[in-house]
């Protein structure tokens, strides 16, 4: 209807508006701390542990972990291409494709504190041959949301001070908090999230009351050093 009015111009004005409706709220996500994210990762098992940390510090989506192969890996350099994703239908089928967008075709650096992780679980847990899976199940099935939620909720509850509501999407929206709050450009974070537009990297992005007591301390050093160095001049101004 909107495109008949915008772009036709075959009608006078939508009638299918709704005030209010255009707008969304959505609920603050929750972010863990990085030892929050590790303690999760230990609980969880072996076998799952890389793939807690992935989505945690490579921001990866639990589809586009559970499409990614061997191939796709290079193990020496921490490079993670993703070129597909595997979303889960209802059924339990998985619908594997291309990214929903042409952001989602990306290549991933991991940092090095994962070098450890990554190595260990390419020998121990993923499929042999270029095309083999990196994340299957205890008996080799591919991985499984409803296998691995009942896996996650339990290590989560074990994780102190972690809410009871935190999601695998939460540990993606923590990597990129901690990315933002280094400085990290809003580009350079869209393009590591494999998102299109800024308004949805900045959704991922979360400023917690400790970032504002920085901001604030960075902003009083900044006022005093100006202050120091204006009373410097006037000092020696004959």
């Amino acid at each position: 209807m909107e495109t008949a009015v915008a772009d036709d111009e075959t009608l006078p004005r939508n009638p299918c508006r709704i005030r209010g409706a255009g707008s969304e709220h959505p609920a603050e996500r929750h972010t863990a701390t990085v030892p929050q994210v590790f303690t999760l990762a230990n609980t969880v098992g072996e076998r799952w542990r890389l793939f807690v940390l992935l989505g945690g510090f490579a921001t990866l989506r639990p589809e586009e972990l559970a499409s990614l192969r061997r191939e796709d890996i290079d193990v020496p350099r921490r490079l993670i291409r993703i070129t597909s994703a595997s979303p889960e239908l209802l059924n339990g089928r998985r619908a594997t494709g291309r990214p929903k967008s042409e952001a989602g075709t990306r290549t991933v650096h991991l940092p090095a504190i994962l070098d450890e992780a990554l190595h260990l679980h390419m020998d121990r847990y993923a499929e042999p041959g270029p095309l083999g899976l990196v994340f299957v199940g205890e008996k080799g099935a591919p991985f499984r949301r409803s296998t691995f939620g009942r896996k996650f909720h339990k290590a989560r509850a074990n994780v102190p001070d972690l809410p009871e509501n935190f999601t695998f999407y939460d540990l993606r929206h923590t990597g990129n908090t901690l990315l933002a709050q280094e400085g990290v450009s809003l580009k350079d974070l869209m393009v590591r999230m494999g998102q299109s537009t800024p308004r949805a990297a900045i959704g991922y992005q979360h400023s917690t009351d400790n970032r504002q007591r920085e901001l604030a301390d960075k902003l009083d050093h900044r006022i005093l050093a100006d202050l120091r160095r204006s009373a410097g001049r006037n000092r020696t101004t004959p």
